[in-house]
């Protein structure tokens, strides 16, 4: 039985550490319920104040075949450094005093209430893991798209990790396999402030109409910093291009759909060492079901019992022992990467 706990700090580990009355923040338990993507994540605090610095090494130095009464020259590494920036995602929570005390449980209430705003922020937080472009958008995070948007056979080019899945029109999608870990991609959160969704709840208070008029709320405030650090490019890698119609007709008699099979096993060829972290495969729910109706073909996909969170044993697809997680905001409308 596979397990999901590893040796890095996901949001939901962050969760579980107490506050000084013993008690446990719900908010990110909630919050990981609904986006398969932070189960994996791991989070680390960055060194800036609004992200993270890494170094990287870009060039081993090289040695001599030295020869009798010959010298050898000293040598040296190259290293370049790349800052990722973290985005801060607000939002605010109001509601009606009298309309919360209405069914004498104002508390439970507000909580099927606040769910709304938690699950907006999720998915706006999963889009832009995958799609931020802070060229378009400086106020946000770079995702994983706009790093991997090129096809390239040069193996020193980060397009050397994109993937081919050949389709040519606007209606793609994309399956990504990334291992995480310290050294290869990871969450990060700014310089001495918190991980994960931060709740506050600002009580009542008074609210004033654009006619000056006035009614009490009950107000609550929710801030989520975050970015994404892709210290090493090699053990990420995008399967592009995959036509959403023709996966379409996986499993019918005029079969026309990629084979996902196949592209999985170029995108595990191309990590180089998959002990440096956690491998998880995501793509959304057409993906997916294509990958279902061609297990029958492939030996290598498989149900596996995996024990999740509170100990819930439940069935995951996986390729190859890797788990193949589901992103809902993994899009059917990616135009085709060239």
């Amino acid at each position: 039985m596979a397990e999901l706990n590893d040796m890095y700090p996901t949001l939901l580990d962050i969760a579980k550490r107490k506050d000084p009355n013993g008690k446990v923040d719900k908010i990110a338990e909630m919050m990981t319920q609904t986006n398969e993507i932070l189960l994996d994540m791991p989070f680390y605090e960055g060194n800036l104040e609004t992200g993270h610095k890494s170094t990287i090494r870009t060039g081993l130095p090289s040695g001599t075949w030295r020869k009798l009464y010959g010298g050898v020259l000293p040598g040296k590494s190259t290293t370049t450094q790349v800052t990722d920036t973290c985005g801060m995602l607000e939002n605010y929570a109001e509601i009606d005093k009298d309309l919360a005390e209405l069914n004498g449980n104002a508390g439970a209430f507000r909580a099927s209430e606040d769910r709304a705003f938690i699950e907006g922020m999720n998915q706006q937080m999963a889009e832009t893991l995958i799609y931020g472009d802070t060229d378009a958008n400086p106020e946000r995070f770079l995702g994983l798209a706009p790093r991997y948007n090129a096809l390239s056979t040069d193996e020193t080019n980060i397009g050397f990790n994109v993937i081919n899945g050949g389709g040519s029109d606007s209606d793609n999608t994309s399956l990504w396999l990334v291992v995480w870990g310290p050294d290869t991609a990871f969450g990060i959160y700014p310089k001495n402030s918190k991980a994960g969704l931060q709740h506050k709840d600002l009580g009542e208070q008074t609210k004033t109409l654009s006619d000056g008029s006035m009614y009490q709320v009950l107000r609550a405030h929710y801030q989520w910093k975050n970015g994404l650090v892709v210290k090493d490019w090699r053990y990420i890698v995008r399967i592009a291009n995959l036509d959403k119609s023709n996966m379409d007709t996986a499993g019918e008699a005029s079969d026309s759909s990629p084979n996902l099979i196949n592209r999985m096993i170029d995108a595990i060829e191309r990590i180089p060492n998959f002990g440096m972290g956690k491998a998880v495969f995501y793509g959304n729910r057409y993906a997916k079901s294509c990958l279902r109706k061609q297990l029958k073909n492939c030996a290598e996909l498989n149900l596996e019992d995996v024990m999740g969170a509170g100990g819930i044993v439940r069935k995951e697809l996986t390729f190859g022992g890797i788990p193949i997680r589901r992103v809902d905001q993994i899009l059917n409308n990616e135009s085709a990467v060239s």
